[in-house]
């Protein structure tokens, strides 16, 4: 007779659903929302659990599975722009990563039941292996343009932003999308000649030392990009930003020293 635990049962499954939902999160290009994500997972640990119930075993029907997994996007992405594509992604990596710790177990002749260290390692493995291939093929080659309004202590900024899904910039502490945009395009946020120069935009740290005293919520904002391992950019936190109609409220803006795009047909970048 097979024993359950149900504290490792929800442990467990509360894990795995977490590293999926952010998975699906990374491949969709949605921002971040962790503390959201944790409680779907919680709640998707509670259903794992609650199946072994002998009272509640009709939990385990394919229509209460189905209704499950769409409350726990729901509770995790709810609120999206791409609710639907998110939700998708979410059923996808899922069901690869069923499908994966199968394979595991086939390949290595694993017994029935895997304990729980052998499941953990096998979710981490496969949200390695999910995150690192799919992640190529949902790469955005071409974006779409639309209209950008930053406002900073009741001045306004106009550009043209590149709304990209395939960049993944986002606030370590937020988890919201953060702008890229020209330093020198983006001048109109500050007092005529009180713009950060292309010196301190070249030099971040410099810069940063030089304004951090001046009233703005100003970051060092750390950054990968091809060629570049590890670079910083200074940033400062906009009271609100509109791209094409969608309001993302307070942001962090990211200044470049240089052009963003070839031919300038846009002087920002931002996540979608």
């Amino acid at each position: 007779m097979t024993v359950v635990y149900l504290d490792e049962v929800f442990l467990l499954n509360g894990i795995i659903d977490y590293l999926l939902l952010l998975c699906a999160s990374r491949l969709a290009g949605e921002p971040l929302r962790r503390p959201r994500m944790a409680l779907a997972a919680a709640l998707g640990g509670l259903y794992a659990a609650a199946v072994f119930l002998p009272e509640w075993a009709f939990l385990g029907h394919p229509a209460c599975k189905l209704a499950a997994a769409a409350g726990m996007s729901l509770t995790a992405f709810g609120g999206a722009r791409h609710l639907l594509r998110v939700s998708l992604v979410f059923l996808g990596v899922s069901a690869a990563f069923g499908g994966g710790v199968l394979a595991l177990q086939l390949f290595f002749g694993a017994p029935a039941v895997l304990d729980l260290k052998t499941v953990l390692l096998s979710a981490a493995g496969c949200y390695g292996f999910l995150t690192l291939v799919f992640r190529r093929g949902a790469r955005h080659t071409g974006g779409e343009l639309a209209p950008a309004v930053l406002t900073l202590k009741g001045r306004r900024c106009r550009l043209t932003a590149l709304v990209d899904t395939g960049n993944t910039l986002a606030d370590p502490v937020t988890g919201k999308p953060v702008m890229v945009a020209e330093g020198e395009k983006a001048a109109g946020l500050f007092p005529a000649g009180e713009a950060p120069s292309q010196e301190e935009l070249k030099d971040p740290v410099g810069g940063f030392e030089k304004r951090r005293g001046d009233g703005l919520r100003w970051r060092l904002l750390p950054y990968r990009a091809v060629g570049v391992e590890h670079a910083l950019l200074l940033a400062v936190k906009v009271d609100g930003a509109v791209v094409g109609g969608q309001d993302y409220g307070p942001i962090l803006v990211a200044l470049a020293p240089g052009s963003l795009s070839d031919g300038g047909g846009y002087n920002a970048l931002i996540g979608a």
